[in-house]
């Protein structure tokens, strides 16, 4: 004979089976996305850097060479797919005068930028969460200038 009190739990478990999968999948998904897009974020950030290098140490003069930088910069970060992404471009160089084309100079170039987390305002309507990005690349002007002697 049957207790009254007990119930009956055909069918549940691929009700809770369900429920279960969609609440575990969904931000798994979004995790996977997130790092996918925050690696593709630091793999143009990276080659943004060295582009940005290469260009500046071609250039002719300083000033050419920093508009060159931004430039190779936007061009990389339009090229990997990160068109929305911004950066700040910053050079800097140890060289043995005020100018950074001379055979002796290095020139470092750093590119900082963020990559937004998809996704992230609809869910909580707080705004935009980034993840902080930068690279930076050393270039020895002598790599692409060969230097003149100077005169005694």
């Amino acid at each position: 004979m049957k207790d009254r009190h007990e119930r009956d739990e055909q069918g549940s478990a691929l009700i809770e089976f369900s429920w279960l999968a969609i609440i575990l999948i969904v931000p798994l998904i979004w995790v996977v996305i997130s790092v996918f897009e925050v690696q593709q974020g630091a793999f143009a950030t990276s080659a943004a850097a060295r582009a940005a290098g290469r260009a500046y140490a071609l250039a002719p003069d300083d000033a050419t060479g920093e508009a060159r930088a931004i430039a190779a910069v936007q061009q990389v970060l339009a090229d990997q797919g990160a068109t929305g992404q911004q950066a700040t471009v910053t050079v800097t160089c140890d060289a043995p005068a005020d100018n950074c084309h001379v055979g002796t100079s290095v020139i470092t170039v750093t590119v900082d930028s963020g990559v937004d987390l998809p996704f992230f305002p609809a869910i909580f309507d707080t705004g935009s969460a980034s993840f902080s990005l930068d690279a930076t690349h050393t270039v020895p002007i002598g790599q692409y200038v060969e230097s003149a002697p100077e005169d005694e």
